[in-house]
């Protein structure tokens, strides 16, 4: 699934993104560190893996979304 750096705060590596459809959604460090990534701004496009539905959802991974 595809989304919207919305937050980053580099100090406790976790934020938010936003869903195409408006709805922000945080990540933890596990969930950013599972990416690989160093560091995210807001705006860039990311690739999430979640787990859960409806206000359940987790996301389990933050990674840049290449074409």
């Amino acid at each position: 699934m595809q989304a919207t750096a919305y937050t980053y705060d580099p100090e406790t590596r976790s934020g938010q993104v936003l869903l195409d459809d408006g709805t922000p959604v945080p990540f933890d460090t596990a969930a950013f560190d599972a990416g690989g990534l160093r560091l995210l701004r807001p705006g860039q496009r990311v690739r999430i893996e979640t787990e859960g539905e409806g206000g359940a959802v987790r996301i389990t991974l933050v990674t840049l979304q290449t074409l």
